[in-house]
């Protein structure tokens, strides 16, 4: 199949995507900056919103040295062009950077998910939703059974979902949002926008449980 097919298919999929009804989620309470000061949050939040703002500035960085090293292209990365893996559900995707991700995102990723027992996932999307790269304890090898991989393996998925889009497209200084996970988990989640060459490019989340979660 050719490149030009190739693409057109993977924007197929993707206008689908962003068309299609996002997965019920219950958003219970949201936190935006701007319209809330950073010292109206709880330590607990402030601890984590301090994490999330290295954890961006350490993503952009890696963006801008690919675009910088020609490993790939400001066009790319800002591109929705997103190729289907055949026979997965809920269906995943590659794109022209990814492999780029797997490198160079998964060890910032992991290094915030060290920070506290308490993180459940620290993780980069673009402004679409797409999370080229998860935590390893989240791309274990696909079993073939969509309840166990729906836990182990959640990376190269579109989390265009009410709580993930609201993240991925937030231009605030951060986002603090409590909802519950496709897996049944109440969940505090932070995110803060990532910006390549001065553009607004996607986002870091980084889910937690709260200490004042009932």
């Amino acid at each position: 199949m050719t490149r030009m097919f190739r693409s057109t298919g993977a924007l197929v999929v993707l206008m689908c995507a962003l068309l299609a009804p996002a997965a019920a989620r219950a958003q219970l309470q949201s936190k935006v900056g701007g319209g809330t000061s950073v010292d109206a949050l709880t330590a607990q939040e402030q601890e984590m919103l301090a994490l999330a703002v290295d954890f961006s500035r350490r993503c952009a960085d890696a963006l801008e040295r690919w675009i910088s090293a020609k490993e790939t292209t400001e066009e790319k990365l800002f591109s929705s062009i997103y190729y289907p893996v055949v026979k997965t559900d809920p269906p995943k995707f590659t794109t022209d950077w990814d492999r780029l991700s797997d490198r160079d995102i998964l060890p910032i990723e992991e290094a915030v998910l060290a920070k506290s027992p308490v993180i459940v996932y620290s993780v980069m999307v673009d402004k679409f939703g797409y999370l080229p790269t998860h935590n390893a304890r989240y791309s274990q090898p696909l079993t073939g059974n969509r309840a166990v991989d729906l836990v182990n393996n959640r990376t190269k998925r579109m989390f265009n979902d009410r709580t993930g889009i609201a993240a991925a497209r937030n231009k605030a200084p951060f986002l603090i949002q409590r909802y519950q996970r496709d897996t049944g988990e109440v969940m505090a989640d932070v995110s803060v926008p990532v910006h390549v060459r001065g553009n607004h490019w996607g986002a870091v989340r980084i889910g937690y449980r709260a200490i004042d979660a009932r």
